[in-house]
């Protein structure tokens, strides 16, 4: 996205003619829709600066730029290698305490650029220009003072602000970056914050006196893992305890946020035989809860039902793998629980398109999800073992993290993995990715291509696939990879 010349734009009297004309000089993908009072905002505030400025090329602002995935929109912003210029317009009057808060809120935001903020909002209903201090405060603002930061930014940058606000220096893991959730240096999505608020209210406020079963689903990726362990924080404020059930993996991240959390217990239940006691906890949640089995989720329908307990489960939705390759998918069991109420995450946030287009081409090549390149994939092909370690370690000098078949690969992310097919995956009839049974005693094949389905959603910016001695698989992934 470019900036656009708010003198020049404010020219313009119609608001659709207005949005078609943003369109082409930001390069934006959509029309803007803009209401009229949005117009007459932008045009006094312009007024104003015009008056003082008498130089229409100090107007070029990035204007109601939205951070990608976040939904976090701005009004106007105007940056240089040393300061971020923002200014939000209001057309109404609204409390001091919101017009505080919304311009704390975009200077955290702005915070990761390193670059000095200065914060404005302009309420064109009252012609007020307000200004959030350095120390915090909210004070009246004079127009000489914003001229001034407006002309001491030299040398704007003009394009590709997207660069600026890339997710991952946002959007987390708390199991990938453990120290950054505890210092809470982190955003939620716009989804994620309505589906947070919905279950809270749900909890809070009980319908006849129940609190009902809860839950979120969606593929790898989606921030499940960060959305519920958000919500474990804002219900264990003040005395009140909560326990988080873990299903799969349990990394030494976890055993670190079991320590630091005082209010918040981590249990590793894929080692227990039934669930923990839950006496004491106002709530207990549930990651990875398409991991457990039926009979664990009978005892959370029990604690539910005789404790009045909230239970909130994040699961996967592995629907894009064959049927027959997820035998027992308690996701299924969860979802077609009566009263249970069901959210559903679908923005895919620590991944890009491209990378979750491949692997649900991977799990089914005849599916809909194809596009037309895929550069941040690599497919390999090895003979024998040998050539597979060369290719391997390759990879690895690449700075690939590698994730083998019989790996748990749960909850972590990584920028770049590599992982192997071997012989004994094949395509069906109805293209599903599907695995034999292996007759070699002590290797377990069970699950394979549900492991290799998860291992891959681990990668956020690239894979690689090495395939060994299987022709018929290489032959379609690199394919897939074509675009073909």
């Amino acid at each position: 996205m470019k900036t656009v010349n708010i003198y020049a734009l404010t020219r313009i009297e119609r608001p659709e003619d207005l949005s078609r004309a943003d369109r082409q000089l930001s390069g934006r993908g959509y029309f803007l829709k803009i209401k009229d009072w949005e117009i007459q905002g932008l045009k006094a505030l312009t007024q104003h600066l015009y008056a003082m400025l008498n130089d229409i090329s100090y107007l070029n602002f990035y204007y109601s730029f939205t951070i990608p995935k976040l939904g976090k929109e701005f009004d106007l912003l105007r940056i240089n290698d040393d300061t971020v210029i923002n200014i939000e317009l209001k057309s109404r009057s609204i409390s001091n305490e919101r017009i505080k808060h919304q311009l704390q809120l975009n200077r955290d935001y702005l915070a990761s650029l390193g670059r000095s903020i200065r914060s404005y909002t302009y309420l064109s209903n009252e012609d007020r220009l307000l200004r959030l201090s350095n120390s915090g405060n909210l004070i009246e603002a004079d127009w000489d003072t914003l001229c001034r930061d407006i002309i001491g930014q030299n040398d704007c940058i003009e394009d590709n602000i997207e660069q600026f606000f890339r997710e991952e220096k946002y959007l987390i893991s708390p199991l990938t970056d453990p120290e950054r959730f505890l210092r809470g240096s982190y955003f939620l999505t716009s989804q994620q914050k309505d589906i947070k608020k919905q279950i809270l209210t749900n909890i809070r406020n009980p319908r006849n006196g129940m609190i009902p079963m809860q839950g979120f689903m969606g593929l790898p990726g989606t921030g499940k893992t960060l959305l519920l362990y958000d919500i474990a924080m804002e219900l264990s404020t003040g005395s009140r305890r909560v326990c988080i059930l873990h299903f799969g993996s349990f990394p030494d991240e976890m055993k670190m946020l079991n320590e630091r959390l005082k209010r918040i217990d981590f249990y590793h239940c894929s080692e227990l035989k039934s669930l923990p006691s839950t006496g004491g906890y106002s709530c207990v949640l549930v990651d990875e809860g398409h991991r457990m089995e039926g009979r664990m989720l009978d005892e959370l329908i029990g604690i539910n039902k005789s404790e009045g307990l909230p239970v909130i489960i994040s699961y996967d939705h592995e629907a894009i793998i064959s049927p027959k390759e997820r035998p027992q998918d308690t996701g299924e069991l969860i979802d077609n629980l009566p009263d249970f109420i069901r959210y559903r995450l679908t923005n895919r946030i620590r991944m890009n398109s491209e990378l979750s287009s491949y692997i649900c081409c991977t799990m089914n090549h005849k599916g809909t999800h194809r596009m037309k390149s895929y550069p941040s994939v690599s497919v390999y092909y090895a003979n024998d073992p040998d050539e597979e370690r060369i290719i391997l370690n390759d990879c690895i000098k690449k700075g690939f993290t590698h994730i083998s078949d019989n790996s748990l690969a749960t909850c972590r992310e990584f920028d770049k993995v590599v992982m192997q097919i071997d012989d004994t995956f094949y395509y069906d009839e109805d293209g599903f990715l599907r695995s034999r049974i292996n007759t070699e005693p002590k290797k377990d094949t069970a699950h394979k291509v549900r492991r290799l389905f998860h291992g891959l959603n681990r990668a956020k910016s690239a894979l690689s696939i090495i395939v060994i001695k299987n022709p018929g698989v290489f032959d379609i992934l690199l394919s897939i990879a074509q675009g073909h």
